[in-house]
């Protein structure tokens, strides 16, 4: 990966997390997040780059795991079964305080999605371990059979 290598998410994702953000303020959230590759994503209409260019080499955050899914089990056995054992390539941070950098008590990955409020698209930003990266927001949806 190069240094001006982008992080690619669909607006339709962008769009879910900020909502949620919105309704767990005044707390933090840390969601998980899958990627797809963009052949297998829908063109969407609307705002965001079309998925005709986007490298068909890269990974296109598209889905998430609920937050607090299987909290039962988790908090009895130390478990989490809500969320698939590597097939997550990334967190969505929600920083209510305000501020839009990776924080050492967030549950850190790979590549790293924080937003603040007011929960717009325009205010989530990318990382990656090497620091800040330009998010893409890719017009596409996943397909109906993984909604």
């Amino acid at each position: 990966m190069s240094d001006d290598d982008p992080v690619y998410a669909t607006v339709a994702l962008v769009e879910a997390l900020c909502a949620l953000a919105a309704d767990a303020e005044p707390r933090a959230l840390s969601v998980a997040l899958a990627t797809s590759r963009p052949a297998d994503l829908d063109p969407a209409d609307g705002r965001g780059t079309p998925l005709a260019e986007v490298p068909a080499d890269a990974a296109v955050f598209s889905d998430f795991y609920f937050p607090g899914a299987g909290g039962s089990v988790s908090a009895v056995f130390g478990v989490d079964l809500a969320t698939p054992a590597g097939q997550t390539k990334g967190r969505f941070i929600a920083h209510p305080a305000g501020d839009p950098s990776p924080a050492l008590e967030d549950d850190l990955a790979a590549r790293v999605l924080v937003a603040v409020p007011p929960w717009n698209t325009d205010d989530v930003r990318a990382f990656d371990r090497r620091g800040r990266r330009r998010l893409v927001l890719v017009a596409a949806n996943a397909p109906e059979e993984y909604v």
